[in-house]
């Protein structure tokens, strides 16, 4: 049966209260990877997949989940700053859907505008070099969704997990 996909506040109802969850920023060449500790506190970086065919993109990340015993995925959704959805968003949720068939994990979409800016902008303050930037910026942009969605967890006091 496949995994739900929903919006992160739905999703957090199919998640135990602990377990780590892993953050996806999903580019068109890569995808930007990062995890949770089991109490949802801190995300921190894992790795930058580079992208090849979906079936081998889904098996690394089904195997990060394994191995950090994940619980749930948090997918940025790249919503337009109008609040529309154009075709990165369209694409985003056909990759959802098909994750959630390999997986029982739900997967929570979690709006990611301007995480890849954020991201650059904190990159940039700490004086990273233009091409050290492009290798981990998709890293750091997971690293800035996953954490946006779990201090928004944090916020609803856990209220929406069972």
């Amino acid at each position: 049966m496949p995994a739900p996909v929903l919006p992160l506040i739905d999703a957090a109802a199919h998640w135990p209260r602990r377990g780590a969850l892993i953050g996806l920023d999903l580019g068109t060449k890569t995808i930007g990877v990062a995890a949770s500790d089991p109490d949802r506190r801190l995300a921190a970086g894992v790795e930058t997949i580079r992208r090849k065919a979906f079936k081998a993109d889904a098996a690394r990340l089904l195997a990060i989940a394994a191995e950090r015993k994940a619980v749930g995925f948090v997918l940025g959704l790249p919503i337009n700053m109008d609040g529309s959805e154009g075709p990165r968003a369209q694409s985003t949720r056909a990759f959802a859907r098909n994750l959630s068939g390999l997986t029982e994990l739900a997967v929570g979409l979690w709006d990611e505008r301007l995480s890849t800016a954020a991201a650059e902008r904190e990159l940039i303050g700490m004086d990273v070099s233009r091409a050290r930037r492009a290798e981990v910026i998709d890293e750091h942009a997971a690293m800035f969704i996953l954490q946006g969605a779990l201090d928004r967890l944090a916020r609803l006091g856990g209220a929406a997990a069972p």
